[in-house]
């Protein structure tokens, strides 16, 4: 047994920088030469697009703290420290992704026949199609406005692509003082940020709608002489926090939050590596932006758009997602209900149907039996099939309630107009508690209690939202089940929400800010001591993030007294391995085709194996700020393929890495493995040959 180091000298990685890495992660799909072309480039957007939420969130916390007089110095001075280690991350990683997009990417689409063209050097026959182009689709939505120093000028809209144009009139001198400066915000949904140009030969062309803009800009801005033009984009603070101890004015409280995000300080400047300073001190001084806050990002900006980017050469260039296999035992009944009622049923998403989930609701809003459907939304699909089997419930006389959690960051406005529908259709509508945020996922259906308690009702438990169109793209477990213990305590924690929080007892299901983390305490003690009298001690936690430091703690004990951990972990990951005093923890990363999203805990206990799928991971926000759930698997035939998902998982040496004491993300594929193990492929094909079916 090694000796235990001080707890006060264990480290913890910073959850901001954590999260970088695994940022970095994604542009390390993009940089997989074996992935199809605009697979890679799909990567790329998605880079881009959780950077921009990146710093509208998480940036905009740490600068809140420094302008906010109550904050104390420590903080203030760590929320600096952590400013600058972003700062200097993120300027490395954009570096990175600029030359990668500009030496690889574009000449891989070359080889494809494929020209993105740069705006420069543009064929003589296409420029007559582009000036055309432009005057007819584009120069109807532009609106140059000139600006003017120490005047109050033009709002710069959150993460919209603007161009600044330096002109002055023909025939004046050269000098700063004959020169004016114009803005304009370069349409984005009249007009594709993508333009196809005609094919010349067996070769296409694409462009940049700013650099056709800035090719035509001389017929903007007749009679004068143009300098030039760059694009530039501010990311505003979109972080708030809801103050009110009662659920009274909740709703109206969270509406002015979301409508003064789109207005929100400026924390990110981005702009056109190629600007000249004097261009870029112009902008800081007549929009009032800190120049601390600028930072330069290649050429193009707004580079999620690549997600849009034509693919003129069709299937052969991306990766085809297998399609959603089929469960026969639900295809040959004529009730979900039936066939719950034999056995536990595990649906894995987007490997299975979600269609499942949509009929198990229509079932619930026609069988005769059913009284009760109480459901918690957190994200939901627009025109969602979920929402809409539910108002079919209430509609045939069925009490439905629906918890709606309007904290979803980023769905706030969806989950109101969504609440205000099922309300107008009958439904009775729970929203948020003060304080807390609900991420739990579960539906209950209740059947006739009076006669038969919760005997003959049913429940779904969830890692993800019950969202069609997420389930197509995110690794989610759902069981549904009869067991009417579970059933009994799910009911309860419906109580608590729609009642507000009161004491309760659960024997069962794991519940935060009740018996969760005493209970998880619990599991990672008794692998110790199992240890100590010589025994196996066995942890596999799959999570989203691990920041809490009081749950990492223990897992450093554990490591410490011998138990063998493994996590998976997507995200943010805290927890520094490869230490004296994590040396018997592994950490793996997966980024795959699907985005990893499902939680499962795993103990070993001595043999008896101790497993939850679960909404919750361990970060601060989680176990402390929200409500959420921990559903024990107690069907013996579920819990054997959960884990073996687990163990595939863990054997992947195509998608997998190590993340290691640096935080780097290191691959498996080292060619120390003969077979090659893609796990989310091999969960498929073990699924489709285990009594399903393709649709």
């Amino acid at each position: 047994m090694q000796d235990h180091i001080k707890k006060e000298d264990r480290l913890f990685f910073k959850r901001d920088i954590s999260w970088l890495s695994f940022n970095y992660r994604v542009l390390m799909e993009a940089k997989d030469e074996s992935l199809p072309l605009f697979e890679r480039i799909k990567f790329l957007s998605i880079f881009s697009s959780n950077l921009e939420e990146f710093y509208r969130i998480r940036v905009s916390e740490h600068r809140n703290i420094l302008i906010d007089s109550k904050a104390a110095e420590e903080d203030k001075m760590y929320a600096a420290e952590t400013l600058n280690n972003i700062h200097a991350e993120v300027g490395r990683q954009l570096n990175e992704f600029d030359s990668f997009f500009k030496n690889e990417i574009s000449k891989e689409m070359y080889r494809h026949h494929i020209i993105l063209y740069d705006g420069i050097n543009v064929e003589q026959v296409h420029k007559e199609f582009i000036r055309t182009y432009f005057i007819e689709e584009v120069f109807p939505y532009l609106e140059p406005m000139i600006i003017l120093p120490g005047m109050i000028n033009s709002f710069i809209r959150d993460n919209r692509l603007y161009m600044i144009i330096r002109v002055k009139k023909r025939g004046k001198k050269d000098s700063e003082i004959d020169s004016s400066y114009f803005i304009m915000k370069v349409p984005y949904s009249k007009i594709p940020r993508f333009v196809e140009l005609p094919q010349i030969d067996d070769y296409y062309y694409l462009m940049f709608v700013e650099d056709l803009i800035r090719m035509n800009l001389d017929y903007i801005f007749k009679g004068y002489d143009i300098d030039g033009g760059y694009t530039f984009r501010v990311s505003r603070d979109a972080d708030f926090m809801i103050s009110l101890e009662s659920r009274q004015n909740l709703v109206e409280e969270i509406r002015k939050k979301v409508r003064k995000r789109k207005i929100g300080d400026a924390n990110r400047v981005v702009y056109d590596a190629r600007m000249p300073h004097d261009y870029l001190d112009f902008i800081c001084k007549a929009f009032r932006f800190s120049t601390e806050r600028c930072i330069s990002e290649g050429s193009h900006l707004n580079l999620e758009d690549l997600i849009k980017l034509p693919n003129p050469i069709g299937v052969s260039l991306t990766e085809q997602a297998p399609y959603p296999l089929r469960i026969r035992d639900f295809d040959n009944s004529v009730s979900i209900f039936k066939v719950i009622k034999k056995k536990d049923m595990l649906l894995q998403f987007p490997y299975q149907s979600f269609e499942y989930v949509i009929r198990f609701l229509n079932d619930a809003a026609f069988d005769p039996d059913v009284e009760e459907i109480k459901l918690t939304q957190y994200r939901v699909a627009e025109n969602s099939a979920v929402i809409n089997s539910l108002i079919s419930a209430a509609r045939n006389g069925k009490n439905v309630t629906v918890f709606v959690e309007l904290k979803a960051r980023f769905d706030e406005e969806n989950n109101f107009a969504n609440a205000e529908k099922m309300r107008k259709a009958g439904i009775k509508i729970i929203y948020s508690l003060p304080g807390l945020k609900v991420h739990s996922k579960m539906i209950l259906v209740l059947r006739k209690q009076q006669e038969w308690g919760f005997a003959k009702s049913y429940a779904c438990m969830s890692t993800g939202n019950f969202n069609e169109k997420t389930a197509k793209l995110y690794s989610d477990l759902m069981i549904i089940t009869r067991n009417s213990d579970v059933i009994e305590e799910i009911a309860t924690l419906f109580d608590m929400l729609e009642n507000g929080i009161m004491p309760a007892t659960f024997n069962h299901i794991l519940v935060s800010q009740f018996n969760m983390v005493d209970r998880v305490r619990f599991m990672i003690n008794r692998e110790i001591e199992n240890v100590r009298l010589g025994k196996k001690g066995r942890i596999i936690l799959k999570m989203n993030g691990i920041h809490d430091q009081q749950m990492i703690g223990m897992l450093y004990d554990a490591s410490e007294e011998g138990v063998e951990i493994d996590l998976i972990v997507r995200g943010i990951c805290c927890l520094v391995p490869n230490k004296s005093f994590s040396s018997n923890i592994k950490v793996t990363r997966i980024v795959d085709s699907y985005l990893e999203h499902s939680r499962v805990w795993y103990f070993y206990s001595d043999g008896d194996e101790d497993l939850f799928i679960t909404s919750a991971d361990w970060m601060k926000r989680n176990l402390n700020r929200r409500i959420e759930t921990s559903f024990p698997v107690y069907d013996p035939e579920i819990k054997r393929e959960i884990i073996n998902g687990l163990m595939i998982q863990l054997s992947d040496n195509v998608k997998a890495c190590w993340i290691d004491e640096n935080l780097s993300n290191i691959y498996k594929k080292d060619g120390r493995f003969s077979n090659p193990v893609r796990a989310q492929r091999m969960i498929y094909e073990n699924l489709k040959n285990n009594h399903h079916s393709l649709e």
